[in-house]
């Protein structure tokens, strides 16, 4: 029988689809399961996983029955649906998969695509687990993403930035208002610090569409955040309503907006008809929270090296690590493939300037920019290794004389780097 990969290889060459009304038929001949769960969407362009896991985090420590939807995936596409922390199996998803494409067919439409499929799929295995609350992760914009069929309770928005903008537009100011089709009506809505562009445009569509703003600027009164390296961080956090002093393995002074968002969050799921969290599950939740393959180390066996994978695939994503990589001075080389349509001037030469040597790869797409063509970024001083076979350009990475290696540039290069490292 057809496994759950192997049907989603299927739909990949129905590439993205914007828009919501072919869905609402779908999923009502299914049940409507998107309106069975109580949920939170969480929108925005970077930090918007993180966000998402650690409410998933809080919500599990405070005693729900927690689903999270996420994408894309790092190794397997079952880590996208997950209850209780645990993956969705393989051959459950495979299950739901068939039953979503064999509804669309006897109603006549045209097959779902991946991230549609994926989402409905998501939508019945969170109703059928009877799970009390679930977070979904906004794959793209928010207004018509496959996630805002939910009629979700409360809405985030992380830090807003440029990417995707063949589909979302070319300004921040275009990008933010597609974002904001999450917002509703008399609902709350958290926004993570923005910059002046973005956040103008999500107050002018909040207030068009009636949602109760919460800017998180202006709820936190005191934050100081202990640097630890791989470690992680310790954050003292003041809200308006509570203090906090939080421990957590997100590393990097940049996930300090990103935990402090989901504090607030999780302050507002009463006024949310949510189930709401003492102080104790917050600190909790936030404690336990992992995100794989964002300022995640993983030391190689039998050696002194240290592998640092991040899934910075975009300019203000590159801007964080190189601010962590600053305020971590060690020395490091660099693993570096990404995808032709980013916007790679303003990623690869901050990165590669402060590495002691770079070796450029492919990541798996198809989409990948060829490595040869990226020795331009790299400053004329360094050493510079080509090496398009990922496994290849991994053991030319820790046959250098640093022992901390920093991947980056793509999140299909880092996958396939985990898959790697972890066997």
């Amino acid at each position: 029988m057809t496994s759950a990969r192997e049907i989603l290889d299927g739909l990949e060459r129905f590439g993205i689809r914007l828009g919501l009304d072919h869905l609402r038929e779908l999923a009502g001949e299914l049940g409507s399961p998107e309106r069975a769960t109580p949920a939170v969407i969480v929108a925005g362009t970077n930090g918007k996983g993180s966000v998402a896991s650690l409410l998933a985090a809080i919500a599990s420590a405070g005693g729900l029955a927690t689903g999270l939807y996420t994408s894309p995936h790092l190794e397997s596409p079952e880590e996208r649906i997950r209850v209780a922390g645990e993956t969705i199996p393989a051959e459950v998803l495979a299950d739901l998969l068939r039953e979503v494409l064999a509804t669309a067919a006897r109603l006549g439409h045209a097959s779902p695509t991946y991230f549609e499929a994926m989402t409905l799929a998501a939508f019945l295995h969170f109703a059928r687990r009877s799970c009390d609350f679930a977070v979904l992760e906004v794959g793209m914009g928010g207004r018509l993403d496959a996630t805002n069929l939910a009629d979700a309770r409360l809405a985030v928005i992380a830090a807003i930035a440029f990417d995707h903008q063949e589909f979302l537009g070319s300004t921040l100011d275009a990008i933010a208002r597609e974002k904001a089709g999450v917002l509703r009506p008399r609902r709350p809505a958290v926004l993570s610090p923005q910059v002046p562009e973005a956040r103008a445009a999500l107050l002018e569509e909040a207030a068009m569409r009636g949602a109760k703003v919460v800017e998180v600027s202006g709820e936190v009164v005191a934050m100081e955040v202990h640097f630890r390296g791989l470690a992680g961080l310790r954050i003292e956090l003041v809200t308006r309503r509570r203090s906090y002093d939080l421990e957590s393995a997100l590393a990097g002074r940049h996930q300090a907006w990103n935990i402090a968002t989901a504090v607030v969050a999780a302050e507002r799921f009463a006024e949310a008809g949510l189930p709401p969290f003492d102080r104790a599950a917050i600190v909790s939740g936030v404690a336990r929270c992992r995100w794989p393959g964002r300022l995640e180390s993983i030391a190689v066996p039998g050696t002194a090296t240290m592998v640092l994978l991040d899934a910075a695939h975009n300019p203000d994503g590159c801007a964080a690590l190189v601010a962590f990589l600053d305020e971590l001075d060690r020395p490091y080389t660099l693993l570096f493939g990404a995808l032709a349509d980013k916007d790679l001037p303003h990623m690869l030469p901050a990165l590669a300037a402060r590495a002691q040597s770079v070796v450029l790869t492919r990541p798996n797409s198809p989409r990948a920019a060829e490595p040869a063509a990226l020795t331009g970024l790299v400053p004329a001083a360094k050493n510079v290794a080509v090496e398009a076979r990922i496994d290849a350009a991994l053991e030319l990475a820790l046959a250098s004389e640093s022992e901390l290696v920093v991947a980056c540039g793509s999140i299909f290069l880092i996958g396939e780097l985990r898959t790697q490292l972890r066997g």
